[in-house]
Order: C-alpha cells, then structure tokens, then sequence
C-alpha cells in the first residue's frame, strides 16, 4: 500500500507539471544536434578475404531475428517498456506531437497520451530533475535528450543525483531510470554541439544496471536490470552511427587490398564487452580502435589499458593502435570539420601503418 502511495504521489506531481508547463516561443523548431555514434573497434589481421559479404558487425550473443534501423529498434523498445510497465513514461523536448526530432518516439503519444509521452520545456536541467525525482519516488522514467551535448545543462542531475544516490543512501533509494538520445559529431553545428561524451559518463562508477547511459539495450533497463543489449534486432550496417560507419567503410576499401577486418560495434561502454574483444585479438593479433572522441582519457585508452593489464596483452603482434577525432575544439568550417573526425582513408591508412604494409 505504502508503494502504490508512492507511485500515486508521483503521478499527481506529474500531472501538475503537465498543467502548468510553460511553452518556450519556439519550441517546434528542430534543434541541429549530431548523429547518433557508438564507439567502434578494429581487429585488423593481414588476411586475404575471400568474401566481403560474409563480414559482420559483432554485437551481442543474441542471434538476430530480424533486421531494423536503429531508430526503429529503438522505437519497438520504447513501445514494449511503456505497453509492458504502467509506470514507465517518455520524457523530452519535441518527444509527443513531433513524434521526436529524429522520429525515435513516432506514434507513442497517439497509442499512449500525454501521460506517458511528455513535452517538456526547452529546460534540461529541470526536466531531468523530475525525471529523477520519478524514479525515486517509483516510477520508472526514459528521459531523452535533443542531442548529448544539452545534457551538459543537466550533468549534476544525471551523475550526482541519479547515480550516486542508491550508493549514497546505502542502497535504500534506487533511481531506475533510463536517458538517452544521439551522442557524437553531425555536419555544421560547431564546436558546443559536436562532442563525444562516451568517455566523460562511462568514467563515472555507479551500480551497474541501475543508470542505462547508452545507445542500444533500453529494454529492461528502465526496470534497473543489466543494460546491455538484448532486443531480436539488429541495425543495419548503413545506419547513421558514423564510426562504425566509417570502419565498415575503411575496413571494405582494406579488403580490396587483401585485409580482412574484424569490426566490433561497442553498443555500451559500461559494462565494456571486453571478452569478444580479447575472442577477437586472439584471432588477429592486432588491434586497433576507433573513435570521434579526443585522444586523452578516451574510450580507446580504456579499451588498450585493459587489454596490456589482462593475458591478452600475449596476442598482440604490435602494439595498438588509436584513431580518435583531432585534439581540437570542432570547427564550423566544412574543410576543417572534414579533418577533425575520423573517415575511412584515415582506418586504411591507419591499418596500414599497423600492419606494416604499404
């Protein structure tokens, strides 16, 4: 009963938010925002490849069922949560009458309503208060940001409130809740709206499964269960995460050249799926990441420091090799902006240098 109350009280305070949210002029128009990315990694050997097509992205043990864009796989998991789970709900900028602005959430609010599929304000740091707040009081909130640059705005929320309060209340207060939204570099947006921020949260400790901070795996996560992947589905390789995009690209050019490599799409940072790494270094004895973030402190770096601190270190046949976005703030210039990110010469010739080869 002393539950229900809870999840009563929570609904009420939802509801007055709802009454009384204020519209910001300007609200309908589309902020540019970057194309959702996942980290990629490259295990290169100097193999000839007999056949292009029988390459695959290697994910998840899930055998796949069926394939879907991203943006699909990701609409089905919100439609399964919120149908499964009264108390999970949707909540962002442009996510209910604008079927969100990369159509992520299109047809949830006409199937569920303004109860469970909220516009908010143009105001992260106060819609992710109360998404979190939600989850302390019971419900189990998906908060979606525009793009991962704007949760900058919400940072303290979603790393001192959301994920250091079940530890720091000894377990008592768990905050299932689930953010999401693309991460990484689009076209002509600049510097302020071009980051990756897949280093910046996974450095963060926080009780795993409790905080889903990634691109894939939203089903159970909102329930605080292991966030990793687990939907039938699997994107197709020409959708937009740009450096798998980009490895897939470089990794067919190195083929044609008599280079066969093995690319692994890094759906979740945290857990990192360091065994199908290591399964696959000790077939190629070369490893190499990619990424669009900046070199220092960088997922790549991770990735290397575990690989030299584990007996996995024995298969490398030369050291390993980062290809990670320039040092630099990102330009607005097209030119320039060319040459901050990772593109598929820059894996060939990365590749090559590994290797050894010209």
């Amino acid at each position: 009963m002393e539950k229900k109350k809870k999840i009563d009280e929570a609904i009420k305070i939802l509801d007055q938010f709802l009454d009384n949210q204020i519209w910001v002029a300007g609200q309908e128009q589309q902020k540019m925002a970057s194309i959702t990315s996942s980290k990629t990694l490259l295990n290169l050997a100097n193999l000839n490849l007999r056949n292009v097509a029988r390459r695959s992205l290697s994910t998840s043990n899930v055998v796949a069922t069926k394939q879907m864009t991203v943006r699909d796989a990701l609409n089905s998991a919100l439609d399964e949560e919120i149908e499964r789970d009264e108390r999970v709900f949707l909540m962002g900028e442009e996510v209910a009458q604008y079927d969100g602005a990369y159509k992520v959430s299109r047809g949830l609010w006409k199937k569920y309503g303004d109860k469970r599929i909220i516009d908010t304000p143009i105001t992260e740091m106060g819609f992710t208060g109360i998404a979190v707040g939600a989850a302390m009081a019971g419900l189990r909130p998906i908060c979606e940001f525009m793009t991962f640059n704007f949760a900058m705005q919400a940072i303290d929320q979603i790393i001192n409130s959301a994920a250091k309060t079940m530890y720091m209340s000894a377990g008592r207060v768990n905050v299932p809740i689930v953010f999401r939204g693309p991460n990484g570099a689009s076209a002509g947006v600049a510097a302020q709206h071009s980051q990756c921020y897949g280093a910046w949260y996974a450095h963060c400790p926080r009780p795993q499964g409790r905080l889903a901070l990634q691109l894939g795996g939203l089903q159970g996560a909102a329930e605080g269960v292991d966030p990793r992947p687990r939907s039938g589905g699997v994107p197709r390789e020409r959708d937009p995460l740009r450096p798998v995009e980009t490895a897939l690209l470089g990794a067919n050019e190195l083929a044609g050249q008599g280079i066969e490599a093995e690319v692994i799409n890094l759906r979740s940072l945290r857990p990192l799926d360091t065994e199908t790494i290591k399964q696959s270094l000790a077939k190629t004895n070369h490893l190499m990441t990619v990424e669009q973030g900046w070199p220092m402190c960088g997922i790549g770096a991770e990735i290397m420091a575990q690989i030299m601190e584990s007996q996995a270190f024995f298969y490398l046949d030369q050291p390993a090799l980062r290809l990670t976005g320039v040092d630099v703030p990102m330009a607005y210039t097209k030119t320039l902006e060319q040459h901050s990110i990772p593109v598929p010469a820059d894996v060939v010739s990365a590749a090559k240098k590994l290797l050894k080869v010209q």
